[in-house]
């Protein structure tokens, strides 16, 4: 069978990224990130949509120079219809159909949660692993999702518990933000981390019934502490930045590996793997194979390159859509909420 050439198109949220695949070898992958954002705490969706609109263009360019291979050479093009933010996702699903009919390609839309997910089946030269061995768990975690995903193929998904309110990696960045450190705050509270105590403070878990996941009230009850210190020593966080990171590092890790073990335990599956912008955190990994060595399980922890939104992870999802001659229509609309 003929090699396909994938470009993958992912445009979801603040990072505008391109990638090429030879069919799951990864040839490119291509990231320009916004530093514009760092000023406001947080993405603002306008200057985001605005900055993939230049970036677009250059970013493509640089992933097919980098793969050696021409616009021509291309068998289809992959691209995240949702979920994101919808005025980022119309410029990604532009470009990508307007490329596509330029080129009289076919067009494949990828959902970008489960492109999270297919990220561990992306295979890279020089870096032999195993794919994950269906089914399996998948823990899915980033700023703006917390599922837990039972994968019984590269095409069906299902959604076995999430969070309810806020997701993992936005707890992060908004406790970040309440300690005075810049967005996105997850990267900074794992490295500080490093030099505090996890059992310095204790702060509230709540208590979801099934694998359902809930960090609103963790959130309240961070905030409520560094209150109620700061009333009485105004240099209370500064004294104590690192073991407050460190506990909430612990706190947040210890709420996820709770549902992760039941969940192994109830489904009798000891095939896990991680995914999502939080699955860099060196905190979860340690925790991961720490609890690996003790029942048993096989785990997919993956690389620090695929961990954030990318291109790549857009385009293997892509591949195995081509070889269903899943491809979508140039009426796709963009979604900004959706599951797996």
């Amino acid at each position: 069978m003929k090699s396909a050439y994938i470009l993958g198109i992912e445009s979801s949220c603040d990072d505008t990224s391109a990638a090429v695949l030879k069919d799951r070898s990864l040839l490119s992958n291509v990231i320009a990130s916004q530093k514009i954002h760092k000023a406001y705490g947080g993405v603002v969706p306008e200057l985001a949509s605005r900055a993939h609109e230049q970036n677009i263009v250059p970013v493509v360019d640089q992933a097919l120079k980098q793969a050696g291979i021409s616009k021509k050479d291309l068998s289809a093009i992959a691209f995240t219809l949702g979920p994101g933010l919808m005025g980022s996702l119309l410029v990604g699903t532009s470009f990508a159909k307007g490329l596509a009919l330029a080129l009289n390609l076919p067009l494949i839309q990828v959902n970008h949660l489960q492109g999270h997910v297919l990220a561990h089946f992306i295979r890279v030269e020089g870096k032999e692993k195993s794919d994950p061995n269906f089914p399996f768990i998948c823990l899915l975690v980033s700023g703006g999702n917390s599922q837990l995903v039972l994968v019984h193929s590269v095409r069906e998904m299902e959604i076995i518990g999430q969070t309810i309110d806020d997701a993992a990696g936005e707890a992060f960045d908004k406790c970040g933000k309440m300690l005075g450190l810049d967005y996105p705050a997850g990267p900074q509270i794992d490295r500080l981390a490093t030099s505090g105590n996890p059992a310095a403070f204790r702060f509230s878990k709540p208590q979801i019934p099934g694998l359902d996941y809930s960090f609103s009230g963790l959130k309240t009850s961070f905030l409520y502490r560094l209150r109620d210190e700061m009333a009485v020593n105004k240099t209370f966080i500064r004294d104590h930045r690192a073991d407050l990171c460190a506990s909430l590092q612990a706190t947040i890790v210890d709420i996820l590996m709770d549902k992760l073990i039941k969940a192994s335990k109830d489904l009798n599956i000891k095939e896990i793997a991680l995914s999502g912008g939080v699955s860099a955190n060196s905190g979860l990994r340690r925790a991961v194979e720490e609890i690996a060595l003790l029942k048993g399980w096989t785990i997919h922890l993956p690389p620090l390159s695929f961990t954030t939104d990318n291109a790549a992870m857009i385009a293997v999802g892509g591949y195995y859509k081509f070889l269903d001659r899943d491809f979508c229509g140039m009426d796709a609309a963009p979604y900004s909420r959706v599951s797996i």
